[in-house]
């Protein structure tokens, strides 16, 4: 099975401490953020658990420790734009979050690693020249650091127009500079460069529509051929990526990104944190009466076939 960090949450940035105390254990508790007295408890055996997956903003705060992550396949996004502390107030500088990277890619492989320049949104500041500046600047430096790029465009949910207020949607004309200019870039820089939930209609410049964390981009980063029964949870409709089991919970990154998916609002962030406990099982506060804990059921999709028949 595959264990997701990233959907709900930043771990690695904010919860290293707490999920290496989780990996010591070799189990997690996780709440259903729609119904939180249902929990389900997964065990962190590397027999059972074919990769964890991972996506932050800000990998510094684990790597001294990635030596305790080797026992377990793994595969990382790490989102690094150029936008400044008016859109990301807590987010490190992009050249101190490259600098990451490239530790990260020495560490765990060239396949293992992903970055993503999402999301992109246009405004007086941000024009198309400026994010394609910025695009082939950080390319340039990442280079032969990974072989993929992921971007999306910004999507308007209600708490995102509730947070970022002036943000509007992205033009069909400024979607199809961005994609052709980045498509030459990712490819002059030795990435294959894909949309995450974003049509095929960028697909005539280069970019991949088929998924940013599908079986096969998986396989890759882990050596390992995937038999992944058709029952495993999608990410959505528009692509093939596995979605895994997250062990995060929402409303707890403190990024403070104004165009935040996870988080609802700053003022419930605050209050959740503070009911953090790096000992806990669960990410956030403690067990409860009426938790009704069920054990996951759990199983390696690891084939024996070797990576050489794909």
């Amino acid at each position: 099975m595959i264990i997701n960090t990233g959907s709900r949450t930043d771990v690695p940035a904010f919860y290293s401490r707490w999920l290496l105390n989780r990996i010591r254990e070799g189990f997690v508790l996780v709440r259903n953020p729609y119904n939180p007295q249902q929990v389900t408890k997964y065990l962190l055996d590397p027999e059972l658990v074919d990769l964890i997956a991972f996506c932050t903003k800000n990998p510094a705060p684990i790597l001294p420790h990635m030596h305790e992550l080797d026992r377990f396949r793994q595969f990382w996004f790490v989102t690094i734009t150029a936008y400044g502390r008016d859109i990301e107030p807590n987010v490190p500088p992009a050249g101190d979050v490259i600098e990451s990277f490239r530790k990260l890619s020495d560490h765990v492989g060239v396949n293992a690693v992903g970055w993503r320049y999402d999301p992109i949104f246009i405004d007086d500041k941000h024009t198309l020249q400026w994010h394609v500046k910025a695009f082939e600047r950080m390319a340039a430096e990442l280079s032969g650091y990974t072989k993929q790029v992921v971007i999306s465009f910004i999507d308007l949910y209600e708490k995102t127009k509730r947070n970022f207020p002036d943000v509007r949607q992205v033009s069909s004309e400024e979607r199809f500079v961005i994609g052709e200019a980045f498509a030459r870039i990712a490819e002059n820089n030795g990435m294959a460069i894909r949309g995450c939930a974003e049509g095929t209609d960028l697909d005539k410049f280069g970019v991949d529509s088929g998924g940013c964390m599908t079986k096969r981009i998986l396989e890759d980063a882990i050596g390992e051929r995937l038999l992944v029964p058709k029952s495993e949870p999608r990410a959505r409709q528009e692509c093939e990526c596995l979605l895994g089991r997250d062990i995060g919970a929402y409303n707890t990154c403190m990024h403070d990104c104004i165009y935040c998916y996870a988080n609802y609002d700053k003022r419930r962030v605050r209050q959740n944190v503070r009911f953090h406990d790096s000992d806990s099982p669960f990410l956030i506060g403690n067990s409860m009466p009426g938790d009704k804990i069920h054990l996951a059921r759990q199983e390696s999709f690891i084939s024996d076939q070797i990576m050489m028949e794909l």
